[in-house]
């Protein structure tokens, strides 16, 4: 018990090394021993950095290339919306935009759109555990766009106004 209390405390590699080596004396006791001959490699010609590959490992090696993975992720999920949210609330909302941890979503109507603002909370843990934790921060919901009501009275297309009726 001295021998212990004497012991420096180990971390990191060493502990590792030290626990490995107990690991092979207690089954070198047991009469199971490590294996001495090295791992066989598997059958066969090995691939170069040259030959072909797996069409989805190639797609996945040219997103991390270029940092696409959250963009192609982001469209996933707006592919997918009807899955995620459910048939109604996709019969009446659709996702518009991804930027800065925030969703846009539209709705069909003002009803709709209250819909989504008290489910907001619930919609950012969803779409999270689809595109990762964190990465969605907020939802912002618009209403119907109806466009901007026309000021004055009707126009006619090349109409000069009231002074073309006195000539």
């Amino acid at each position: 018990m001295a021998e212990e209390a004497e012991r420096p405390v180990l971390s990191g590699a060493a502990l590792a090394r030290e626990k490995l080596a107990q690991a092979k004396a207690d089954a070198a006791r047991r009469g199971q021993l490590p294996r001495s001959e090295p791992r066989r490699r598997a059958a066969g010609p090995r691939r170069d950095a040259g030959d072909p590959q797996l069409l989805g490992r190639a797609i996945a090696d040219l997103l991390a290339a270029r940092g696409w993975e959250q963009p192609a992720a982001v469209g996933n999920v707006f592919g997918r919306w009807k899955e995620i949210v459910g048939p109604d609330l996709a019969a009446h909302t659709k996702p518009e935009s991804f930027e800065d941890g925030e969703v846009i979503v539209s709705a069909d109507s003002t009803a709709w759109a209250t819909q989504v603002r008290l489910l907001a909370a619930t919609l950012v843990r969803r779409l999270n555990e689809e595109l990762g934790e964190g990465t969605v921060k907020r939802v912002k919901v618009r209403g119907p766009r109806l466009g901007p009501k026309p000021r004055g009275g009707l126009r006619v297309t090349g109409s000069k106004g009231p002074g073309d009726t006195y000539g």
